[in-house]
């Protein structure tokens, strides 16, 4: 594996953003030249990334076959609109330097969690924007999200705002700017296919956020899937046990190791898993993310469980 750590420099980085690699290795004995890559964006309120939504990611879609890149943006008192330029840095990254790793340049899809979320909503609704080029330096098509997976996002800066990750990106502008931060009012024709889940009593992001965008993405013909589950809290990451572990004080009445938690953890799983032969990346709209028999990962059995990549078929 190729793992190695890139700082991350654009207006306002942080000493400590950074990218890291999660690049499979090249064999002549696996007859794969070129991998989708998937850019993680963890949560954390634009306080902090977490780590729970960071590694274990990578690691996941590792073991499908998948490159993957974790964005440790700055957060909070960096503003915007520099995590979204790194998210930025990260994709052209890949698709300039990442080919020479096997990285497959019409296969670049981000993935966010939670305020993650709205960091990588936020960068596929304004990747085509003339600030983000002139930043990178490069013409905006180089920048285009093949796709996204939203996981619980941080969308709206309405009523049912996540008021603390739009106060940290922000800052002082808050009051100003934060009309600008409602990401279901700014999607586009160039917003990417869009793969959304929520689950519907999490306390701490209210499912509206993801029910908004979803209107929104149907509204612009944006070819959308979105599923909506009736147990769990928040910050649920890869919905197993790996990477459980308490959540942070703002959302912590959904502690992720409550029962109710662990009891949605084995439904989501059972659901996504038995019987299924479908990933994510291989439902209609999001046809680049996935092989079709590859020989490294074979073909998945109903005991093979995958956990949330994995879809009903």
């Amino acid at each position: 594996m190729i793992h190695e750590k890139i700082k991350l420099h654009v207006p306002g980085s942080a000493d400590y953003a950074a990218m890291y690699t999660y690049f499979l290795d090249l064999s002549k004995e696996v007859p794969i030249e070129k991998r989708p890559t998937v850019i993680v964006c963890p949560g954390g309120a634009y306080a902090f990334t977490s780590d729970r939504e960071a590694e274990p990611i990578a690691m996941r879609f590792n073991a499908i076959g998948m490159n993957a890149v974790v964005v440790r943006y700055s957060v909070a008192p960096a503003r915007f609109p520099t995590a979204l330029l790194e998210v930025a840095t990260a994709v052209k990254y890949v698709r300039e330097e990442g080919v020479k790793y096997g990285c497959d340049p019409e296969k670049v899809f981000t993935i966010g969690f939670s305020a993650g979320g709205h960091l990588a909503a936020s960068y596929g609704n304004f990747w085509s924007r003339p600030f983000v080029a002139e930043a990178m330096n490069c013409p905006s098509e180089l920048l285009r999200p093949n796709g996204q997976i939203l996981s619980y996002p941080v969308i709206t800066s309405g009523p049912f705002a996540h008021h603390d990750s739009i106060k940290n990106l922000l800052g002082e502008q808050y009051e100003l700017e934060k009309a600008n931060q409602s990401l279901e009012n700014f999607v586009t024709k160039d917003t990417p296919p869009t793969f959304v889940w929520h689950t519907q009593p999490d306390d701490c992001v209210p499912v509206e956020n993801a029910l908004m965008l979803v209107s929104a993405l149907q509204k612009n013909g944006i070819k959308t899937e979105f599923h909506m589950f009736p147990e769990g809290g928040h910050g649920l990451s890869l919905c197993n046990e790996s990477p459980r572990t308490a959540m942070p004080s703002s959302c912590r009445t959904s502690a992720s190791g409550s029962t109710s938690q662990r009891s949605f953890c084995r439904a989501f799983n059972h659901r996504f898993s038995e019987s299924r032969t479908n990933k994510v990346f291989d439902r209609p709209f999001l046809k680049g993310f996935a092989f079709s028999g590859d020989p490294l990962i074979g073909s998945p059995t109903p005991k093979q469980s995958t956990g949330l990549f994995r879809l009903p078929s």
